[in-house]
């Protein structure tokens, strides 16, 4: 594995050429602290020849003064480059660093192992397409090795590899391996990571790092480097449905108004339908503009700037998608959220959310469980603490378009930033929109007294009135009011009995308030030593017949 160095000497645009033209993998080293991630890393820009002579240099002071592996060189100082991670010999941010090989192009994410900095190992594994899981052969499956497994499967990366590193310590035991690939496949295949690669290695001594080991004559598979060559990684961003979030509205002139973004998944070409989320509204593609010049076709990952056909209002944030395929457009979610914050996770607080290139005001309107990376157990909760995950409802201020994160990376995830600090606290993958998002339509109809009656099943005022008149019957009130009037004769003697009937009979006078009368002019009051008169009686009755007077 080495660059050709002869190419570069003799021509150098040839060389700039065939290397613009490989593929590029990206990927991950991840694991429990002290697994090696560093120091395999480091093995591999040095075994691609891409460590410079005063970088070597530098390397050989600084193992001497830093290091840890005695008077040999420590290829993890070629990561790990701040002053406290070189303090405490241990990884903390994430690292960034780009090899190249014969066949293909490499950018690889070096991630902390400390359970403390999980929430960069999560920002490191967001966009890559393989993960290298190394496990210390003297110490086995550990709790951090189950958490990034769990997590590496739950942000969507299919293709993982089990680096069996230093085993060299162990006498390159076979035993070894085996069985801790045996108790791998086991928790690999609860979290669906059925079809990882299990590779035994040295990284400080480079075994099976760029070829096979002689130390390992029992193993026959392929070197760490010639699977990363020839793992096939499936695009499936170039076969999804098309979507480009717009980022900026281009308007440099008069005559020209244009919509740049990042194609996140699918193709595009002029002449397309086109749908704009979450407006709804259909255009046609007119023109795919760049700096070299406009082009026949765009894919995934590419930065372009689309013109279309009608004037339409867009704006940042919006979707456009292909026409017959478009994303789902809702305010209320389900999701998987791994918290970073420091304070515990507050239901109902309202957080800043960035999906895409749009920014919503988010509410955790209700979690639902958490769940333990040791046991898979789901457990029933209120909130959630650093580095917990757990399964959510959220609510956004608008409508926005997204897919299912399992379909669509991109627009499926999200991240929630605190409203004060600007730090971001909370990372998400949308599993689906909940159903009272979608449910409620707009039915724009003017909706007058009738309508309204009969949507609620009461008669108007207007048909009690007809029907009164044409069947002869009397209003409800009257009933109630002749009801009454029974209900109060029946308790009256039979001379007032008669007198009362009478007095129904005549028209009645409503006042707007009725006369209040002092208890203690009624003879027969319970002041009077409980005697009660029949006037007493008569009146403490009629009295009780209207709400607003008492006896």
């Amino acid at each position: 594995m080495t660059v050709s160095s002869d190419l570069i000497a003799d021509d150098i645009e040839a060389y700039l050429e065939r290397h613009a033209n490989k593929s590029m993998l990206r990927f991950i080293t991840c694991g429990s602290v002290d697994d090696g991630k560093s120091t395999l890393i480091g093995r591999l820009l040095y075994e691609s020849k891409l460590v410079f002579d005063d970088q070597l240099t530098a390397l050989e002071a600084d193992s001497r003064k830093s290091g840890t592996q005695g008077e040999g060189l420590d290829f993890a100082l070629l990561v790990d480059g701040l002053a406290a991670e070189r303090e405490q010999g241990i990884t903390i941010d994430v690292a960034y660093r780009y090899f190249t090989t014969e066949r293909r192009k490499f950018v690889v994410a070096d991630t902390p192992g400390h359970e403390q900095y999980t929430r960069n190992m999560v920002t490191g594994a967001s966009t890559a397409d393989l993960a290298v899981i190394l496990v210390d052969s003297r110490k086995g499956i550990l709790t951090q090795t189950r958490r990034h497994s769990y997590l590496v499967s739950l942000l969507g990366i299919k293709h993982v590899v089990l680096a069996v590193n230093k085993l060299d310590l162990v006498d390159y035991s076979q035993e070894v391996f085996d069985a801790i690939t045996a108790d791998y496949a086991e928790f690999a295949h609860e979290i669906g990571l059925d079809g990882f690669v299990a590779i035994p290695l040295s990284a400080y001594m480079g075994d099976n790092l760029t070829e096979r080991s002689a130390n390992t004559p029992w193993y026959s598979g392929p070197s760490l480097i010639e699977h990363l060559e020839s793992v096939d990684i499936d695009d499936a961003a170039a076969a999804a449905p098309f979507r480009m979030p717009v980022q900026w509205v281009n308007r440099p002139d008069l005559d020209f108004r244009g919509f740049s973004g990042q194609i996140v998944s699918g193709t595009v070409s002029p002449g397309d339908p086109i749908r704009v989320l979450p407006s709804g509204k259909t255009s046609t593609v007119e023109r795919i503009v760049t700096m070299g010049g406009d082009l026949n076709v765009a894919g995934a990952g590419r930065s372009v700037t689309i013109t279309l056909a009608d004037e339409i209002d867009i704006s940042r944030g919006d979707v456009l998608s292909i026409g017959d395929n478009p994303p789902a457009v809702a305010d209320q979610f389900e999701a998987c959220i791994v918290w970073m914050g420091e304070a515990p996770m507050l239901p109902e607080r309202p957080f800043l959310c960035q999906i895409g290139t749009v920014t919503v005001t988010a509410r955790i309107t209700k979690p639902k469980h958490k769940i333990n990376v040791n046991t898979l157990e789901k457990t029933a909760t209120t909130t959630l603490a650093l580095n917990e995950i757990g399964v959510c409802n959220l609510s956004f201020d608008r409508p926005v378009p997204f897919d299912p994160y399992v379909g669509n990376r991109d627009t499926g995830s999200f991240i929630l930033i605190d409203r004060l600090t600007n730090g971001t606290v909370g990372a998400g993958m949308i599993t689906h929109s909940l159903r009272r998002s979608d449910n409620i339509h707009w039915q724009s109809v003017d909706v007058d007294e009738a309508r309204a009656h009969q949507a609620q099943g009461t008669p108007t005022r207007s048909s009690v009135v007809h029907r009164s008149l044409r069947f002869g019957k009397v209003d409800h009130r009257e009933r109630c009011r002749a009801s009454t009037a029974r209900t109060r004769r029946a308790h009256l003697p039979p001379r007032r009995r008669q007198r009362s009937s009478r007095a129904e009979s005549r028209p009645r006078i409503h006042r707007s308030r009725p006369r209040r009368e002092h208890p203690s002019r009624h003879r027969g009051h319970p002041t009077d030593g409980g005697r009660r008169s029949y006037r007493a009686r008569v009146l403490h009755f009629t009295v009780r017949g209207r709400a607003s007077c008492r006896p």
